[in-house]
């Protein structure tokens, strides 16, 4: 059994200590938004927060977040009212969506650790992400405009 604690609730999870928790967070826990893009933890579509730092879930054994606090884009902001959530939508950066919410996910840890970065600074933070549908432009913006509000991320 492996305790945890996902989106502040406590979670017992009875599963291979050796699953990425990328799954055990999809498949055991149904919290989809969260995606599966390479599984080598090189594009950030698996990117969950692991006590705070943006975090690859899918090379990440669910063994090394026992007693750890994991948010998944669903706990950053239930209803989407999350700064970074309005400031995607405020600067268009919507296409297909399958990378936004790792997008997201990391861009509100750069935040916290930096929040007010320069233009290069997010670039530099967000460089890791890939985006299927090259909208690195109004990524950058909404990083931006949420930094530049003050907003809490």
């Amino acid at each position: 059994m492996i305790d945890l604690k996902v989106n502040g609730k406590p979670v017992s999870l009875d599963v291979d200590a050796d699953m990425p928790l990328l799954w055990a967070l999809r498949d055991e826990m149904g919290l989809t938004g969260t995606k599966f893009g390479c599984g080598l933890a090189q594009c950030g579509a698996c990117t969950v927060h692991l006590d705070g730092e943006a975090t690859r879930s899918c090379v990440l054994p669910v063994s090394a977040a026992a007693g750890k606090n994991v948010t998944t884009i669903e706990g950053l902001s239930p209803q989407g009212e999350h700064p970074l959530q309005k400031a995607w939508v405020a600067e268009g950066v919507p296409q297909c969506g399958y990378c936004q919410s790792g997008q997201i996910m990391t861009a509100a840890s750069f935040l916290k650790k930096n929040p007010k970065p320069s233009d290069a600074q997010i670039v530099q933070a967000m460089n890791g992400n890939l985006c299927r549908c090259g909208t690195y432009g109004q990524i950058c913006a909404a990083v931006a405009r949420v930094a530049k509000e003050g907003s809490q991320a």
